[in-house]
């Protein structure tokens, strides 16, 4: 197969972390040829979408005393060379967020491609539709109680009825802008008008949960079905697990309300084309659902001796027909 990756680029991304990085090597492994480019890199021409790509391959990362490292030139690259990307059976989204209105350019270009030459992950329109804090909010059966508004009042008195409460920006990444409010703080305004910049953006609140401290588990799902796990504990002072702000990573194993969420999710990430996902729970509870770049591969890779790409590759060759699209 022929598979394009719509990446960051290759020189920041880093080899030993990055699922992107995993699922170029699986696909390299298992002797497809892969291509990488860049979101803001995409055109529009006769009415189809197009790109520079640059044939890439890679050395895989080797384990070494427990730990992933990557060869000092990780991978060669060829001149980019335009085509238009139906040429692809296949093109991986994985630009990082946030999301912007560039990204949000890049997906409307990307849905100009023909569904029946080329299968998009995650689909374009679904990507479009996934606000990663948002999304979560129609499966309410297993999210924590949750509120999103710009109203200072409103946030305060949810504040109040639950006596902890977690403020999320809705464009946030890796934990970023993350704050813990308490009722009573003196604080209270100043963050909340901060967070809201001024009352002109939404925020979403949640309910805290003390399971917090235990850990926030990221759940990798290939087309609704789980693959595996990671958890990411809060390390020192810090309330926040994501690995971007130095939370501790540990094995970890799903437990039967896990699967349940799982279950309860699964039918409408399928017909929204959001194939590849990261899910994060926290005490039993879905918190956010990650649709544009999930990572955690790497370290559930390392903590169970596993390569998650090749499963995710086996699967896009099942479905080389894209009878995907009928699940």
């Amino acid at each position: 197969m022929k598979l394009a990756f719509i990446t960051d680029p290759l020189s920041k991304l880093a080899p030993a972390h990055d699922t992107s990085v995993a699922l170029i090597e699986a696909a390299q492994a298992l002797g497809h040829e892969v291509w990488v480019t860049e979101a803001n890199r995409l055109s529009v021409v006769e009415s189809k979408a197009w790109a520079p790509l640059e044939a890439v391959q890679v050395t895989p990362v080797e384990l070494v005393e427990g730990h992933w490292k990557p060869a000092q030139n990780w991978y060669r690259a060829s001149p980019a060379t335009l085509k238009p990307l139906e040429e692809m059976d296949a093109v991986f989204m994985r630009t990082d967020p946030p999301v912007t209105i560039y990204y949000l350019y890049a997906t409307q270009i990307l849905d100009l491609i023909n569904p029946d030459k080329t299968l998009v992950i995650n689909a374009p329109r679904g990507l479009q539709a996934a606000n990663e804090k948002m999304y979560a909010l129609q499966f309410h059966s297993v999210i924590p109680e949750t509120i999103v508004t710009v109203e200072k009042s409103v946030i305060r008195q949810f504040v109040e009825e639950k006596g902890d409460a977690v403020l999320k920006p809705l464009a946030g990444k890796a934990g970023e802008g993350i704050l813990f409010l308490h009722a009573g703080d003196r604080n209270f305004n100043s963050l909340v008008e901060l967070s809201t910049k001024q009352g002109r953006e939404p925020v979403m609140v949640q309910a805290y949960l003390p399971a917090a401290k235990d850990g926030d588990k990221r759940i990798i799902l290939l087309n609704g079905e789980p693959m595996g796990a990671l958890n990411r504990i809060p390390s020192g002072g810090e309330f926040r697990g994501n690995m971007a702000v130095g939370g501790r990573v540990a094995k970890a194993e799903l437990t039967e309300k896990e699967h349940q969420i799982c279950t309860a999710i699964a039918p409408q990430l399928r017909a929204d084309g959001l194939y590849f996902v990261g899910i994060d729970v926290i005490g039993g509870y879905l918190t956010e659902v990650n649709v544009t770049s999930p990572t955690g591969v790497r370290e559930i890779d390392l903590f169970n001796n596993t390569r998650l790409g090749k499963p995710v590759m086996e699967w896009l060759e099942g479905n080389s027909e894209f009878g995907v699209r009928n699940y």
